[in-house]
């Protein structure tokens, strides 16, 4: 048994076999995941009921697992920021949460480079987030 939080088998086989600059999506419930992600990508989907899990309740868990280097939030083409980018940035401290409208956020998470997608329960809407995965430094 593992003592980390993250305990997922699906997550950690494709977190471990990412590497610098390889993404992961953690997506709201209304995410096209069909036609918005990398069919390549290891999906995995966690949205069992409405609201159940949230996208930080996710990123809580991946972060403790990954050195984050980049984050990018879909956000709407007017320039507001979703209220859920404070939580990104109490999750990820140090870490720019980069805004994406709608269809460039799509072609981000549609990248080579998504080797992982994690569909969740939320419901707010605009509470997507692309991670870019950063080094491990030598201890």
């Amino acid at each position: 048994m593992l003592r980390s939080q993250l305990i997922h088998p699906d997550i950690l086989k494709a977190l471990a076999s990412a590497g610098h600059g390889s993404q992961v999506l953690i997506s709201d419930g209304n995410y096209p995941h069909s036609t918005g992600t990398n069919p390549a990508a290891e999906h995995v989907y966690l949205n069992l009921a409405p609201g159940l899990l949230t996208v930080t309740d996710v990123l809580r868990v991946i972060a403790s697992a990954i050195p984050v280097e980049a984050a990018h939030g879909i956000a709407p083409d007017d320039g507001s920021e979703p209220a859920i980018f404070k939580e990104y940035r109490d999750i990820l401290p140090g870490v720019e949460i980069q805004r994406l409208g709608r269809f460039p956020f799509y072609e981000a998470a549609r990248s080579v480079n998504t080797a992982l997608v994690i569909a969740t329960g939320e419901q707010r809407t605009w509470a997507c987030i692309l991670l870019t995965i950063g080094v491990v430094q030598p201890a």
